[in-house]
């Protein structure tokens, strides 16, 4: 699902405008990457967490050539589902 067809469904189902759903998501996610930046993590019952984590330096291989390639340390963000939203899955 794309971010359009997201705010096309949230518009449907709540009888917001499609830019008012526009609007509204795209505040949600702002604020999502705000609390990671300032916090690390990001918990939502029923969805998951978040979380910044820090990925040392590492050589890696580039496949086609086979040649080494050193990738810098940087952050990355993790997410583990919550349990109730792996039983839905299943």
């Amino acid at each position: 699902m794309t971010k359009a067809e997201l705010t096309a469904q949230v518009a449907e189902e709540t009888g917001l405008t499609r830019a008012a759903s526009k609007e509204v998501l795209d505040s949600i996610l702002a604020q999502i990457t705000r609390t990671l930046k300032k916090e690390g993590r990001f918990a939502l019952f029923g969805l998951g967490i978040f979380e910044v984590v820090k990925r040392k330096k590492r050589i890696a291989r580039n496949p086609r050539t086979a040649e080494p390639a050193v990738v810098k340390a940087h952050q990355a963000v993790k997410f583990k589902a919550a349990k109730s939203l792996k039983e839905t899955l299943n």
